[in-house]
């Protein structure tokens, strides 16, 4: 699928968020230079409210791994693993996503982590943005986030489809459904965004996950990190908002 040929590309800046060492490999400069999140809509367009598709999965996921999101009319949590979409409604359950569904909002990259930090057991998902911002010496900018191991607790929702006209999208997610999947592996993706880029993102950090055997999900609300957890990180160096 050709994403410039089928809507007008903007770069929204560039967003640097560990400063590269004149003695750095060039392998390693080359693979910050490519860390580049590809999205589709905002967070400010989804509040407005707006729910319309404005872009198929698929061109926003084409060479991707990692990625977040939701699909036109808020159908679902959508949920980017190993380069596969994932779509999780309130059943709960994930399905590979059809790539051809429009989004209102995904956020997609090549993950290629930088750094992992190993997290101690008990640890909130509330504390975890504290963690990232240590580990990448930031408190701005944007950062991809892969968090794995074991949950102690691990609460997810879902909410349902809303359909024109919308509600607010505030109200939508209150008629949400949450999942308990405590004591679960599982792998928790999504990005950390800093002020400075407030309403193209949600500001914090942002988690959508699924649990290893691929069975439940959705929007991460709360973790606790068990005793195997992992957190890895990519900051990302620019941000490609695309337009229909």
């Amino acid at each position: 699928m050709a994403r410039a040929s089928t809507r007008l590309i903007a770069f929204v800046g560039a967003l640097i968020a560990i400063a590269s060492s004149s003695a750095a490999p060039a392998a390693q400069a080359a693979d910050d230079q490519a860390a580049e999140l590809i999205q589709v809509g905002t967070y400010d367009y989804l509040t407005q409210p707006d729910f319309t598709g404005l872009a198929a999965v698929g061109d926003i996921a084409q060479g991707q791994t990692l990625g977040i999101g939701t699909f036109a009319d808020l159908d679902g949590e959508l949920v980017m693993v190993g380069g596969t979409v994932y779509q999780v409604r309130p059943d709960g359950l994930p399905r590979a996503a059809d790539l051809d569904s429009r989004t209102p909002f995904m956020q997609a990259i090549r993950f290629r982590p930088r750094m992992n930090v190993p997290v101690a057991p008990g640890t909130p998902c509330a504390a975890m943005a504290g963690i990232i911002t240590q580990a990448v010496g930031k408190a701005n900018g944007v950062v991809a986030v892969r968090v794995r191991g074991t949950f102690n607790q691990l609460a997810t929702r879902s909410i349902n489809a809303d359909p024109p006209p919308f509600q607010p999208l505030a109200q939508t997610i209150a008629e949400q459904t949450v999942f308990n999947l405590d004591g679960r592996r599982a792998v928790l993706v999504g990005f950390w965004q800093g002020k400075d880029a407030l309403g193209v993102g949600q500001d914090g950090l942002h988690l959508h996950g699924l649990t290893a055997d691929r069975q439940a999900g959705g929007h991460v609300l709360s973790c606790v990190a068990g005793s195997d957890v992992q957190l890895s990180v990519q900051p990302v160096f620019r941000v490609e908002l695309l337009t229909p």
